[in-house]
């Protein structure tokens, strides 16, 4: 079995930043694309930054300019920086692993981030 444990999240004020991070451990080969989900209360999972194992990011609309993910495969870590946080960034945070030559796919347990208003 393949674990993701997420850290980092917390509660800051607007403008100020945060760094996510999220360990897998486990029954791991190989780690392929990562990345970094968050769901508010209402409305449903959605996709804030994904970053394959060779370094090609995708982010959401919403979070470029002010949101950084990255990499570290020799320790199948990933990392958000999230900077200028607002008050719609407040969600729980989930990250996401797809690992082995089959992909399947992990999710971690979700870290809280508040941002009021």
């Amino acid at each position: 079995q393949v674990q993701l444990v997420e850290s980092g999240g917390g509660l800051v004020q607007p403008g100020e930043s945060l760094r996510l991070s999220c360990a897998a451990s486990g029954a791991i080969f190989r780690v392929n694309t990562m990345g970094w989900y968050r769901q508010a209360p209402g409305k449903e999972r959605e996709s804030v930054a994904t970053i394959t194992r060779s370094g090609t990011t995708n982010y959401a609309d919403s979070v470029k300019g002010r949101f950084t993910i990255s990499r570290d495969n020799a320790k199948n870590t990933v990392y958000l920086q999230m900077n200028n946080l607002k008050a719609e960034d407040t969600a729980v945070y989930y990250c996401n692993a797809e690992v082995g030559t089959r992909s399947r796919t992990y999710w971690g347990q979700g870290t809280q981030v508040t941002v009021p208003s």
